[in-house]
């Protein structure tokens, strides 16, 4: 099974690419963020067209996430439990073919010290608590995919230097991200590329960041030792980040026996 994380920074404005990229790779899981409209302003027939599936958490003009399939979608779950007053669309999960399945936009969370500070790193132990008591709690395979919006090392980034005062790579973030691997789960990427020290997926679209690969990684996915087990391949697909009208992040790819 081929399953794909997209910050796709707005569908309808980007569903012409996100069409052509999916007829070519033919994941069979796509976990999509920041969809940027309601439920009944999806592009379903566009998507039913080339043989995906949709179950959305939609929100007017910013967040919201989706998560498309060939297969069928059971179990869905819209918003991260543990605060009925959060209205924001950041979070759905699914089971698929047997396999627990998360997709998360987790908050940005700028400037620090300010109340969108405080609302990631609260949600950031929702999320903890939702992992420990609930996630882990089955044998299945587990995959939570999505934008974290963390940079957990400095080496997840060209230059350190120009994230020292964002939410993304502060230690109240950063250890937060680790204690979820604490936990008993494991970063796809750095689990199954050793070797490779640098693999970003996300470019601001300011200051030609692009042309310079002046990027970050902040796109994951974390596996519990059952769907690690069967993890064969996870890597970053950049060429739509080169494509007219890109979205500023591009796909992360897992692929599990």
């Amino acid at each position: 099974m081929k399953i794909v994380t997209f910050n796709i920074n707005s569908v309808r404005a980007r569903i012409e690419n996100l069409c052509n990229w999916l007829k070519t790779e033919q994941p069979d899981v796509i976990l999509l963020q920041e969809l940027k409209c309601q439920d009944e302003q999806f592009p379903y027939m566009e998507l039913k067209s080339i043989g995906y599936d949709a179950s959305v958490y939609g929100q007017k003009a910013y967040n919201g996430v989706a998560i498309l399939s060939k297969h069928k979608i059971e179990k869905v779950i819209k918003g991260l439990p543990g605060d009925d007053t959060d209205e924001q669309s950041r979070y759905m999960q699914c089971t698929i073919k047997g396999i627990n399945i998360c997709n998360l936009y987790l908050p940005n969370g700028n400037p620090i010290g300010k109340e969108k500070y405080e609302y990631k790193l609260k949600w950031m132990d929702r999320l903890g608590k939702h992992i420990k008591n609930n996630l882990l709690n089955s044998v299945k395979p587990l995959v939570i995919g999505g934008d974290w919006n963390v940079i957990p090392t400095d080496s997840d980034c060209l230059n350190p230097d120009d994230w020292v005062n964002d939410a993304a790579a502060s230690n109240q973030v950063r250890s937060r991200f680790k204690a979820y691997q604490n936990l008993g789960l494991y970063d796809a990427y750095n689990a199954l590329n050793p070797d490779k020290k640098q693999a970003f997926t996300f470019w601001d679209y300011q200051k030609g960041s692009w042309a310079k690969n002046n990027g970050i990684r902040i796109d994951f996915f974390l596996l519990n030792a059952s769907a690690l087990d069967r993890a064969i391949n996870c890597c970053v697909d950049t060429k739509p980040r080169g494509e007219e009208k890109a979205s500023d992040h591009t796909p992360l790819i897992i692929t599990l026996k």
